[in-house]
């Protein structure tokens, strides 16, 4: 069995069960997981049915262009069928969009065109105006608009929502979804309740986006809008697609929360997913309370983690926005700018000038002392040395074992910084770090001091 092109493997994606991340919770909690789409999200599926339906009524016409604004996945899902379908694409993102879904869109034939995110929607330089404006000045272009556009809906409602109804046996009780355009969470939503009523569909938004208080209030409150660092989801609009009704509840959910948790499902579930999913994750777990035994949650997974390398997963990144810590937590993250040097050390047998030879050499101010084995039994440091030779020249042909004190304490890698800072003292100099491998690396006061004013 074969597929005629690539568009025809969208869809059927597959419902994982959530382990770690969501142990504190009474209940089954599914992830399912669109990234196996061939844009790596589940943009492919209401890509492909907005051209289509744009081809059905003579929107889009052979050899037209393509002109939309999108943070990123649906432009990729539009290209892909646009290379398919034979269609050019111009599309129009924000800066606060990753470089990787620029260089994406990009690479499969796309034009991009980055404007302004802290601007008002109605201002000539935001995203939403560009592409509007170039959708009606481009000859044989096609807007596609998905905010607005009722196939985004639609394609969940035909697609989404019944794999999920199939996939969980029709247990599933709460459906979760980040909310952007809103079409996934609406279309999805309408789908199930058709088939359950009590099924609920809670949201995950952004502080930042009116979509919470818009639901609770009615009010759309412009105090509310303010730039945000999560990708795909939030609005500083009221998108057609987004139905309030379906919409059972909100849940907002800081860009540091959604972040440290893109991370967490990758480190501690192995599933690679964007800055939508961790914030459902998140969500997810701040309704603890209004969740029990019984229930069977399938929450989506919009994205692929390749669409965030230079952020959520660059550590640099995170430290300059203050979304991790900058300052070592444990001995593992001490020892790793040094971590790729070797071990110097000294044989108990050698002789006393040898130990100083190496530390003047490398200027370093103590070594570990090793047997013929390789374990190690003793340290040196070099006021010791220098001040036995002082009193006493003929010591440097003497045996290290003679001269030596005890072994520097050895660590884990996991040993936290306190601990660390509580084994180096005056009579302390170092601690030996063995990591997962078995090799052994040396902690100083001074790599201590680094670690404790970076």
């Amino acid at each position: 069995m074969y597929y005629n092109d690539i568009l025809e493997t969208i869809g059927n994606t597959p419902l994982v069960k959530l382990n770690k991340v969501t142990a504190e919770l009474p209940c089954l909690v599914l992830a399912k997981i669109e990234t196996t789409n061939p844009g790596n999200s589940v943009k492919d599926r209401m890509a492909v049915k907005m051209i289509e339906d744009a081809e059905a009524d003579g929107r889009l016409k052979p050899g037209g262009t393509i002109v939309e604004g999108t943070s990123g996945n649906t432009g990729m899902g539009l290209a892909i069928a646009a290379v398919v379908k034979g269609y050019k694409c111009i599309f129009v993102t924000t800066d606060k969009q990753s470089k990787e879904k620029v260089d994406a869109l990009k690479s499969v034939g796309a034009e991009v065109i980055v404007c302004p995110t802290d601007v008002e929607p109605t201002d000539a330089r935001s995203y939403y105006s560009v592409s509007k404006r170039l959708g009606s000045e481009i000859p044989n272009a096609w807007y596609v608009n998905q905010y607005d556009n009722p196939s985004n809906t639609q394609a969940h409602y035909e697609s989404t929502g019944p794999e999920i109804w199939e996939q969980s046996e029709g247990k599933i009780t709460h459906f979760v979804a980040g909310v952007g355009t809103g079409g996934t969470i609406s279309g999805v939503g309408k789908y199930l309740k058709e088939k359950n009523p009590a099924i609920q569909c809670w949201g995950i938004d952004t502080y930042g986006s009116v979509f919470k208080k818009y639901k609770e209030t009615g009010i759309f409150d412009a105090k509310e809008i303010y730039p945000y660092i999560t990708e795909g989801i939030g609005e500083d609009i009221l998108p057609e697609n987004v139905n309030f009704d379906t919409i059972d509840h909100f849940e907002k959910v800081t860009d540091k929360d959604g972040l440290l948790w893109q991370r967490k499902l990758a480190r501690e579930e192995g599933i690679m997913v964007g800055n939508s999913a961790g914030s459902a994750v998140k969500g997810i777990l701040q309704c603890a309370h209004m969740l029990k035994p019984t229930d069977v949650v399938v929450v989506l997974f919009h994205d692929h983690a390749t669409r965030y390398m230079g952020k959520a997963f660059n550590d640099e990144w995170m430290k300059e926005r203050g979304f991790l810590d900058s300052k070592p937590k444990t001995a593992e993250d001490m020892i790793s700018n040094h971590r790729h040097l070797p071990m110097l050390t000294v044989f108990e047998s050698d002789r006393v000038k040898v130990a100083f030879d190496l530390m003047e050499k490398h200027g370093i101010s103590q070594l570990p002392v090793v047997n013929m084995h390789g374990d190690y039994v003793g340290s040196v440091n070099d006021n010791l040395l220098l001040s036995q030779l002082l009193k006493n020249p003929e010591l440097a042909t003497q045996k290290i074992s003679d001269v030596m004190h005890a072994s520097f304490p050895m660590v884990d890698a996991s040993a936290p910084i306190d601990k660390i800072s509580s084994l180096i003292n005056k009579d302390n100099p170092a601690v030996l770090v063995k990591d997962l491998s078995g090799a052994v690396h040396i902690l100083t006061k001074y790599d201590l001091i680094g670690a404790l004013s970076s």
